[in-house]
């Protein structure tokens, strides 16, 4: 009996050390977990921020910023030349009309967007985007030398060359979501 509850015990303690090694391993928001680490291209990139986007009262998508290096500031998070990542988990529907507004209200006060090559840029990415469902996905990953690539479900799937656009992009994005000290 005594053999049987140290068994129990030692069972029960294993079992607590994989749920918080599987924990510190993952944050979740709103119920979207996402890992705190991936590599890309062979290389590591963090989780460095994880936030849920509402409008209204509706619960629309979990966005979560990926980087290979972690930075003090937005200006470094920005022209740092390493991977970078945005993911959109969607939490409902969006239709691609209403994915293609958004795009277009995020980047328009930004003005490096306002260039004839940044625009044709901007008409690619949006013409890749399709109609999400809830728990689909939407990823923009900026990797240096093979610029944006833009995947998952809400997307046809795209690759824009170069760092402007991504640049660009992930700018516009920190200006209106802050997460590093001013």
């Amino acid at each position: 009996m005594e053999r049987n509850r140290s068994a129990a015990r030692v069972w029960g303690l294993l079992v607590g050390v994989m749920l918080t090694a599987s924990a510190a391993e993952a944050r979740q928001v709103a119920g979207v977990q996402m890992p705190d680490s991936l590599t890309l291209e062979g290389r590591r990139i963090s989780l460095a921020h994880m936030a849920l986007k509402e409008k209204l009262f509706f619960k629309v998508y979990v966005w979560s910023l990926y980087l290979e290096q972690l930075p003090r500031q937005e200006s470094e998070a920005i022209a740092t030349n390493c991977v970078k990542r945005l993911h959109f988990r969607f939490l409902r529907t969006v239709r691609k009309d209403q994915l293609v507004e958004a795009f277009r209200d995020g980047l328009s006060s930004n003005s490096a967007m306002r260039t004839p090559a940044m625009q044709e840029h901007l008409e690619q990415l949006l013409s890749s985007l399709r109609d999400v469902g809830e728990g689909q996905d939407l990823v923009l990953t900026y990797v240096p030398g093979g610029g944006l690539q833009v995947s998952g479900d809400a997307s046809g799937g795209l690759s824009i060359p170069g760092k402007p656009f991504a640049d660009a992009l992930f700018a516009s994005w920190l200006q209106m979501h802050p997460i590093f000290s001013r």
